[in-house]
């Protein structure tokens, strides 16, 4: 199984590594503020968002081969704490759903879903930026933060996880300043086996309000589901 997220295959070993927050706030940001200074707010301030996303995962060279890019790219909404989804329309329609207890992977074509423990599968990854509370200071538990030199246009935070035993070696934040403050715009996270996966957000709503029905998950008629 590979250890970067892209849809339909290898979709756990993503999450048990990789992923998301996003969005952009109401208050303005002082003029000499880091990427970390950012992320905490961005921590502090987005209750909920929604957004359009693109990903590339690259896996490494091999010996006479260039790495291989793969794009797949949908819908992102979030809210929290503990719940968030993807819904992948290209190349495969898929959904990945995050219910605050349970998270679904919805394979459309091949009308399969699988079910996990929603803290055994994200645990120390970056999509505890996206599931967690409004607290940055929780996830240094879990995550070293160092500021890093802009660059692209973003403020740039990297988040190393405290453990050197999980298949996360870095994920690396881009927040971009807004008239209302500041906005996730890039994760960018390398894996232990040299993968990378490259998330860039675009179209954010700032808090919208999600219908209730957003993060509920049924099974379609005659599925396979599988709880490993």
């Amino acid at each position: 199984m590979t250890s970067v997220f892209w849809p339909r295959r290898g979709v756990w070993g993503f999450l048990s590594q990789a992923v998301l927050a996003c969005a952009a706030w109401a208050l303005s940001v002082p003029a000499q503020a880091d990427g970390l200074d950012l992320l905490a707010q961005f921590m502090k301030q987005a209750r909920s968002g929604r957004a359009q996303f693109t990903q590339v995962v690259t896996s490494p060279s091999r010996a006479g081969q260039a790495p291989r890019a793969k794009t797949s790219g949908g819908g992102f909404e979030f809210q929290r704490p503990g719940k968030f989804r993807f819904d992948y329309r290209k190349p495969f329609a898929q959904t990945l759903l995050a219910d605050g207890q349970t998270l679904w992977l919805h394979d459309v074509e091949l009308n399969q879903v699988t079910a996990r423990k929603q803290s055994q599968a994200l645990g120390a990854t970056p999509a505890a930026l996206l599931t967690a509370a409004s607290d940055l200071q929780a996830l240094k538990a879990d995550f070293q933060f160092t500021p890093e030199p802009d660059r692209d246009g973003l403020q740039w935070v990297r988040a190393t996880p405290q453990s050197p035993d999980g298949q996360i070696r870095s994920v690396m934040v881009g927040l971009r300043t807004t008239p209302t403050g500041p906005e996730l715009a890039v994760l960018d996270v390398q894996d232990s086996l040299g993968q990378r996966s490259v998330l860039t957000f675009s179209a954010f709503e700032i808090n919208p309000v999600l219908p209730a029905n957003t993060f509920v998950f049924k099974a379609p008629a005659g599925a396979d589901v599988i709880k490993p």
